[in-house]
């Protein structure tokens, strides 16, 4: 677990630990379908055959509703929050202290 002072040291710690595979699969079900890519239906429209894929490394990309980006866009989108909101949360999945933690927080 480090510490970062910079609000785009956050986000880029997230970029490198945050896995789009492991986020998304954290909230729907994804299976391997041949290929890199995994398939899981769209949790943006209502939908019976998977149309929603995800390729590791890269993002997600919905060819029914044309959803499509990486690991902050699907948290905002799946939540309902902000960018500052998908930070906070990604942040705590993958154990990276935020900046805005006390000072008492930061030296332990």
């Amino acid at each position: 677990v480090g510490r970062f002072d910079g609000p785009d040291e956050v986000v880029e710690a997230i970029r490198q630990r945050a896995e789009i595979s492991d986020v998304v699969g954290r909230y729907i079900s994804l299976k391997k379908k041949g290929g890199r890519n995994l398939w899981g239906c769209c949790p943006f429209h209502n939908e019976k055959t998977p149309s929603f894929s995800v390729l590791p490394g890269k993002g997600y990309n919905c060819f029914g509703c044309g959803a499509k980006g990486d690991v902050f866009k699907f948290v905002m989108e799946y939540e309902g929050i902000d960018f500052g909101g998908a930070k906070r949360k990604l942040a705590e999945m993958y154990s990276i202290a935020m900046e805005s933690e006390s000072p008492e927080v930061r030296q332990r």
